[in-house]
């Protein structure tokens, strides 16, 4: 198996088109060659490459920032002297500076497979730079660690935001370079834009015992909370805890006053086809850091590991969804819903910007709503988007 990264690496010809162009980099932690060498390293290592600048998302191009929604400074690379721009800083977008840099834009970003994280809404970003600014953007493909698999109501007009980046599903089962390619035609992007596309991989998620998992942000340890992930990041807009704070952010889910045995017997009461692909294991455990920091919490565990893991069985945001609405239903006065300046945005709901509309929260109020209610409103998301992605598709 070859990553987009290997290919260009590897074979000379592909290179080709790179000469005499000044080149920059957009990359994070996890932007590794088959031997982790960092992809900005493996670059300036070749000759008939000159690497004029590197770019960093949220959390940083070498992964400085620990918890969400702290912002990355600018810098010069101590190695190779270039300048390191930060999109997670003083701006989102890229700037002219920015943009006069550099004459061809590498994107090697590892992706989880979910709407909501943010090195989505960067791709958009540097290529609608890259249109305006005549520049070239080549994408160095990656796996979606979690494979085709979608699931979820797509982004509502108007919802637009930093972690909602177009009328996506929650899992939208695009590689970086496809999602490239889908952005280019419904933005309809004047840009010149290159796939350099994997070769040995067709789908199926993360190659499990063929490439290391590193982390492209702190908080994704490992694929399973890649797996995870289109449901637990609904948890950011809760007052519950996502595990943030704990070895396993993003797997488990609880607070110091709920009951999490009597909350799984309401979510497997409501709809046990919804637990479907996994297993959940009532747990406790305390924050270290981050909301509910110091406080035993009791809680539910979400296995999405081998041999529990069913792909397609597994419906992470459906569960997740049950669990608030079980939760709901046992405490029907629980201050559920976190209202805070998620993502710098004030006057909207984090658990709405996190949804890309408020049908999800609205149907966890409505006492009288059913988990065939919400089925209703995402089946339809879901056939849609189906037929949409198809000719962006480049690994069958």
């Amino acid at each position: 198996m070859k990553f987009g990264i290997d290919r260009l690496l590897a074979e000379r010809a592909l290179r080709a088109p790179l000469a005499g162009k000044r080149v920059a980099l957009l990359a994070h932690p996890a932007s590794v060659t088959p031997e982790l060498t960092h992809s900005l390293d493996a670059l300036a290592a070749l000759p008939d490459v000159k690497l004029s600048a590197a770019l960093g998302p949220q959390h940083g191009l070498r992964g400085d920032k620990q918890d969400n929604m702290v912002e990355s400074p600018d810098f010069t690379d101590p190695a190779h002297g270039i300048p390191v721009f930060s999109l997670y800083g003083a701006v989102r977008r890229p700037t002219a500076a920015m943009m006069a840099s550099f004459d061809v834009l590498l994107v090697d970003l590892q992706d989880l497979g979910c709407r909501v994280y943010t090195f989505i809404t960067t791709l958009r970003y540097v290529l609608e730079a890259a249109a305006a600014h005549r520049k070239a953007v080549w994408v160095l493909d990656r796996p979606n660690p979690i494979g085709r698999g979608i699931e979820g109501a797509r982004l509502r007009t108007g919802w637009e935001s930093f972690v909602g980046a177009g009328p996506l599903p929650m899992r939208h089962g695009l590689t970086m370079g496809e999602l490239a390619r889908w952005f280019v035609q419904t933005l309809d992007l004047d840009v010149e834009l290159q796939v350099v596309a994997m070769e040995g991989w067709s789908g199926e998620g993360w190659p499990l015992g063929r490439r290391v998992w590193i982390n492209p942000s702190p908080n994704a340890p490992n694929v399973a909370m890649a797996r995870c992930y289109p449901g637990t990041v609904m948890l950011e807009g809760t007052t519950l805890s996502e595990g943030r704070g704990t070895t396993r952010p993003l797997e488990l889910f609880g607070a110091p006053d709920i009951d999490a045995r009597a909350l799984a017997r309401a979510m497997a009461e409501l709809a046990p086809q919804w637990l479907r692909g996994c297993a959940l294991r009532e747990c406790w455990f305390e924050p270290t850091f981050h909301k509910h920091a110091g406080k035993l919490c009791a809680g539910l565990q979400i296995h999405a590991e081998e041999p529990l893991y069913e792909a397609a069985a597994f419906r992470p945001w459906r569960l997740v969804a049950l669990a608030l609405k079980a939760l709901r239903k046992l405490k029907p006065d629980y201050a559920l819903w976190r209202d805070f300046a998620y993502e710098y945005e004030r006057g909207r709901l984090a658990i709405d910007l996190i949804n890309g509309g408020d049908c999800l929260r609205r149907w966890v109020d409505d006492a009288q709503a059913a988990p065939a209610d919400l089925d209703a409103q995402a089946a339809p998301d879901e056939q849609s988007w189906r037929a949409e992605r198809e000719p962006f598709l480049i690994y069958r």
